[in-house]
C-alpha cells in the first residue's frame, strides 16, 4: 500500500494529476497527512491521534516517509482510539450502522451528552452505543450541572485540595477519562465547601468543556438547585427529617427529587 508517487494510468486522465520528473501522477494518499503535519506543526509533532486501524498502515507510512525525509521523530507521543460500536459491530458509515449528530438532536440529546458519554470509556477500550446508555449519560450530565448551577452564587476559592490532585493523576495517567469523572463525583459527594466545589468544577469544564455552568431552558431554576445543595448537605449530616423537608419544598415548586449512587437530580412533574 506504500507509494510516495503514483502514476497514471496510460491512456486515461485524472481528475487530479501533475507533471513530475518520474512522470505524470499523483502523490500516494500517506504524503497528504506529512506535508500538512509538517506546515502547520514542525517536523515532529507533540502528540498524532487516530484510530486504531491505522496503525498497520496510514500511521506505519507516515512515519516511514516523515522520518526518512527529515531524519527525526515524526512524533513523540502516539494515541490510538479503539473502535465505537453499535450492535456488538464497528459503527461504519460504508456498513450503514451509524448515528449522526442530527440523529441524537432529534431525540432530544445535546452533542454534549455524547461527549460525556465517550468520556465514560478509556480511549484505548472499545464503547458499545446504545440509547439506553446515552440517556444514562445525559442524565448524570445533567446532574453535573444542577450541582453547578447550585454553586453558582458561591465564591470560587481554588482548590488546592485531594481532588484535584487525584483528577490530575486520572488524566496523566494515559488520559484516563473515566476516573478522572470518577474524582468529580466523590468531590460533589464529599463535605468540600461551597466554593472549592465551584471552583474544582471549573476546572473540571475547563477540561471536559461540558458546559456545566451555561443556563440552559431545561436546567432547574436557580432556587430548586440551591434547595438540591442543601438536600445535600442535610443529608450528609444525617439531619433526614431537614432532606425530608426540603423535598417538600422542591416538590411544591413544581419538581421531582430523583436520588441516585451519583447524587440527587431534580426533574419537572
Amino acid at each position: 500500500d506504500f507509494a510516495l508517487w503514483k502514476f497514471s494510468p496510460k491512456g486515461a486522465t485524472r481528475q487530479m494529476e501533475w507533471d513530475s520528473p518520474w512522470g505524470k501522477g499523483f502523490p500516494g494518499w500517506h504524503i497528504e497527512c506529512s506535508a500538512m503535519a509538517m506546515r502547520f506543526l514542525g517536523q515532529t509533532l507533540d502528540i498524532h491521534c487516530g484510530g486504531i486501524d491505522h496503525i498497520p498502515i496510514h500511521h506505519t507510512n507516515e512515519i516511514a516517509q516523515s522520518e526518512g525525509a527529515t531524519g527525526k521523530p515524526f512524533a513523540r507521543v502516539w494515541m490510538h482510539g479503539e473502535f465505537l460500536l453499535m450492535n456488538n459491530a464497528k459503527m461504519a458509515k460504508s456498513a450503514g450502522g451509524f448515528v449522526t449528530l442530527a440523529d441524537l438532536k432529534d431525540k432530544g440529546f445535546s452533542p454534549l451528552d455524547y461527549k460525556y458519554h465517550c468520556l465514560t470509556a478509556h480511549y484505548r477500550k472499545q464503547l458499545d452505543f446504545t440509547w439506553e446508555s446515552l440517556e444514562a449519560s445525559k442524565t448524570a450530565r445533567r446532574r453535573l450541572k444542577d450541582a453547578s448551577a447550585a454553586l453558582a452564587a458561591e465564591a470560587s476559592r481554588a482548590p488546592r485540595g485531594i481532588f484535584s490532585e487525584r483528577f490530575a493523576d486520572a488524566l496523566s495517567d494515559d488520559l484516563n477519562a473515566p476516573s478522572a469523572l470518577a474524582v468529580v463525583w466523590d468531590a460533589l459527594r464529599s463535605d468540600l465547601p461551597g466554593g472549592a466545589k465551584k471552583s474544582f468544577l471549573e476546572t473540571v469544564d475547563a477540561v471536559f468543556a461540558l458546559d456545566l455552568f451555561k443556563l440552559e431552558r431545561s436546567s432547574v431554576p436557580p432556587e430548586v438547585a440551591a434547595l438540591l445543595e442543601r438536600r445535600v448537605r442535610a443529608r450528609a449530616g444525617k439531619d433526614f427529617a431537614e432532606s425530608d423537608r426540603i423535598r417538600q419544598e422542591i416538590e411544591k415548586l413544581g419538581y421531582l427529587v430523583k436520588d441516585g449512587k451519583d447524587g440527587a437530580t431534580a426533574v419537572k412533574k
